[in-house]
């Protein structure tokens, strides 16, 4: 692709490393860009460092948030004792909006997956299993993606906390195997979620 301006080179170039962004989809978005009042551009830089500049991750449960603890933490009509395990933000939003669960989350950021080189130690695992180890944890839920690496951090977390006294549940298979929760409507997540199975369960699925 040729291009008549470094600028515009280096802006499309930038733009193309976003997920899903060709450098033909990113042409089209820093053209629409420079057809846009000069103020467009600033305000969309400005909320991107501010963003980049602000954003914390709860102590709690590591979502993201404005604050040291999450608003869904810090909220007193949310069941502590019930933790659904996730694989990010993403997967908070998703569960969030079927309004069928009121317990805390534990964000783990990501899922175990050798072949890319993340380990159960490159995740937020041990805080989690420290959570249970207290005793102030009676159920976990485990709600990551049903992928081999979504099955392969569920069970990793499941035999460090074996020995606990804790109920551990699954989502239900209303999510198809091999989905991400981002991507599944709200109707079958929130039963999926109601209609949780022993984690011991799907093992022998």
């Amino acid at each position: 692709m040729e291009f008549s301006s470094k600028l515009l080179e280096k802006a499309v170039n930038e733009m193309s490393q976003l997920p899903g962004i060709g450098k033909r989809t990113a042409l089209r978005l820093v053209l629409h860009m420079l057809r846009q009042p000069k103020a467009h551009t600033v305000l969309l830089s400005s909320a991107l460092m501010q963003m980049r500049e602000g954003i914390k991750f709860c102590k709690n449960c590591y979502n993201i948030s404005d604050v040291d603890v999450c608003e869904i933490c810090a909220n007193p009509h949310r069941n502590n004792e019930i933790i659904c395990v996730v694989e990010d933000i993403r997967d908070v939003m998703a569960i969030e909006n079927t309004s069928s669960f009121k317990g805390l989350y534990h964000v783990l950021g990501g899922k175990i997956s050798p072949m890319d080189g993340i380990g159960p130690h490159d995740l937020n695992i041990d805080p989690l299993v420290e959570k249970v180890k207290k005793g102030k944890v009676k159920e976990l839920i485990f709600a990551l993606s049903t992928t081999m690496e979504g099955d392969t951090t569920n069970f990793y977390i499941f035999k460090q906390i074996q020995d606990c006294t804790i109920i551990t549940s699954t989502i239900s298979r209303g999510i198809s195997v091999g989905d991400e929760l981002e991507y599944a409507d709200e109707v079958t997540l929130g039963r999926s979620i109601i209609n949780r199975i022993p984690f011991e369960s799907s093992l022998k699925q």
